[in-house]
């Protein structure tokens, strides 16, 4: 029991440690400082791998690459740049390179994509046709988002889905800002017309009012009119 409660209280304190700090534990073989460090950097990191390959699977196969790639490799990190940084390439990488192997592979075509790229905050309990409503947008969103180039669809997820400047993006990804800015244009307009094309024909189609929706109408109109002698 004190030995858990130890790991918690280690845990709690690498969890206020600054990244650098965090980096010096690991390289003396702390396993709660690698897990601080991950905890920290996945959510981003599966973005920017997901952001490369093609599927949720390749993503978390090469992050876990990549990871082990790092940690077994600290000694290589000279700390010209900050820890964050230095992984990031390595995950673009090793995603880069699972891209290549995954193509001449082709063996995630029936992977469980459970992942979720877009985060939606909880704000309360929601209603079960809500949480259906909600699954069902982020599944349109991943999957337009997925079909971008991934020179375009890496951009766009720093930028929408971590909030990355521009002059951020171009340092990650060492390109040129203007680059940056002319992918992500070219990323939006994408979408825009990948989302036009699935509402088949544009806004008219949505909030639609046939079948069930307009026999419950119908059913309540009535009753409404019979109640109050209109019928």
């Amino acid at each position: 029991m004190k030995v858990h409660l130890s790991l918690r209280q280690q845990a709690s304190t690498d969890a206020a440690k600054s990244e650098a700090e965090l980096v010096k534990a690991a390289r003396e073989g702390s396993e709660l400082a690698v897990r601080e460090l991950i905890r920290r950097l996945n959510p981003r990191l599966f973005r920017v791998a997901r952001g490369i390959v093609d599927s949720d699977a390749v993503a978390e196969e090469a992050l876990q690459e990549a990871y082990l790639s790092a940690f077994s490799k600290l000694e290589g990190f000279r700390e010209h740049a900050s820890f964050s940084t230095w992984i990031t390439r390595i995950v673009i990488n090793t995603a880069r390179m699972q891209r290549r192997r995954a193509r001449t592979a082709e063996e995630y075509d029936t992977v469980d994509e459970s992942s979720s790229l877009i985060t939606f905050p909880r704000q309360y309990s929601e209603l079960p046709d809500a949480r259906l409503g909600r699954a069902q947008l982020r599944e349109f969103l991943e999957t337009a988002v997925s079909e971008l180039p991934p020179n375009l669809r890496l951009p766009f997820l720093l930028r929408e889905a971590e909030d990355m400047s521009v002059i951020a993006i171009a340092s990650e990804l060492q390109i040129n800002p203007i680059t940056v800015k002319t992918r992500l244009f070219r990323a939006r307009r994408r979408l825009r017309t990948t989302i036009e094309h699935r509402v088949r024909g544009g806004f008219d189609a949505i909030f639609p009012s046939g079948g069930k929706r307009c026999a419950n109408m119908n059913d309540r109109v009535i009753a409404l009119l019979q109640a109050s002698g209109a019928l």
